[in-house]
């Protein structure tokens, strides 16, 4: 029910919301995508699980084969599950003031990487894919999670084919990162607020009461291989 479309400022900075009278999901048409496609997909399909739905990540980590496999029954049940809990989460919040911003878990640093790359250099799902792992990696910095779950995170990705670190000839640098996450629509006041990974495998939290430092340090570390990254002055 919510439509965006890309601004040079950042992604999604222009939309609108209206609610469809029903949707109608024809998984047959799922084997005209290229693999690359359908991967990016999976990235969104994997955020459920992590922000709500630790049962359904468990599923993942043990049905993901299949799922690129396009198997039916696993896809239909991976649709299923992911429609379910995303009508959940719009039924309680449907102009995104408050819970349905957790549906952008890794959205923050995915939308930066793919405005600082220019846009069509990565799909959507493949620059969330490295913004989950950002931001599970921020996460860990400030105790909220333990790392065997960024592992876990680290694991599952590359097991769906995406990507989970930028490459060597990546033009992200930091200050790339600080300058569009700067206009992200998620910023209120003047304050940038990030959807962060908190507790046990489900649970998250969309807050703007962060560790600025844990945020610059995790930047660092991501761009410290590409060419002409440079550092977040502390």
């Amino acid at each position: 029910g919510k439509t965006g479309v890309n601004h040079p400022l950042g992604k999604n900075m222009v939309g609108s919301f209206h609610q469809p009278q029903c949707v109608f999901i024809d998984t047959n048409t799922l084997s005209t995508l290229p693999d690359r496609e359908l991967q990016s997909g999976v990235a969104e399909v994997i955020k459920y699980g992590l922000i709500r739905d630790a049962d359904f990540f468990d599923w993942q980590e043990k049905n993901m084969a299949s799922l690129l496999a396009r198997d039916p029954d696993t896809l239909r049940y991976a649709i299923k599950r992911s429609c379910e809990n995303k009508a959940e989460v719009v039924k309680a919040d449907e102009k995104e003031a408050g819970v349905r911003a957790t549906l952008n878990l890794g959205h923050t640093f995915g939308h930066a990487i793919e405005n600082g790359s220019g846009y069509g250099v990565w799909l959507h799902g493949e620059a969330v894919a490295i913004g989950t792992v950002m931001a599970a990696n921020m996460s860990a910095r400030m105790g909220w999670i333990d790392q065997s779950l960024v592992k876990r995170i680290y694991d599952i990705m590359d097991a769906a084919n995406l990507p989970v670190e930028l490459p060597l000839d990546s033009p992200m640098n930091a200050e790339t990162f600080l300058k569009v996450m700067s206009v992200d629509k998620k910023v209120a006041n003047g304050q940038l607020r990030l959807i962060l990974l908190k507790g046990e495998l489900g649970n998250c939290l969309f807050t703007g009461d962060f560790d600025e430092q844990a945020m610059k340090d995790t930047i660092d570390e991501f761009v410290a291989e590409c060419s002409g990254a440079s550092k977040v002055a502390a």
